[in-house]
């Protein structure tokens, strides 16, 4: 069943899901909470500057993005906020297979 996913933009909406589960691979940290209401999935994405110049973080934003742009409408559940965050010198690397990989394992986690 696909999911509709929407994009998070506010910074109450990031620093709620904060609040909620974390589960932290080899290529991201994904955050998690279930908001009250069911409706779309709502997804963030962020990367420090610990992550590299400007450059090296929108590279790994992006990647991010097509991740959960493949996965989260079959995998994400309906009526939660996730975020994904980059980590330094590996989610820019990291083969695009395994971060599909570690993505479907934090939300096995997260959801367990």
């Amino acid at each position: 069943m696909t999911i509709e996913v929407e994009t998070m933009r506010k910074r109450a909406e990031f620093l709620r899901a904060a609040r909620g589960r974390r589960q932290g691979t080899a290529g991201m940290l994904v955050q998690a909470i279930r908001r009250d209401e069911d409706g779309p999935v709502r997804v963030g994405f962020t990367c420090s500057k610990k992550v590299g110049n400007a450059v090296a973080r929108n590279r790994a934003k992006r990647r991010l993005r097509e991740v959960a742009r493949l996965l989260l409408p079959d995998h994400g559940r309906a009526g939660w906020d996730y975020v994904l965050i980059g980590s330094k010198d590996r989610t820019a690397d990291r083969p695009f297979e395994d971060l599909k990989g570690d993505l479907l394992y934090a939300l096995k986690k997260l959801h367990k």
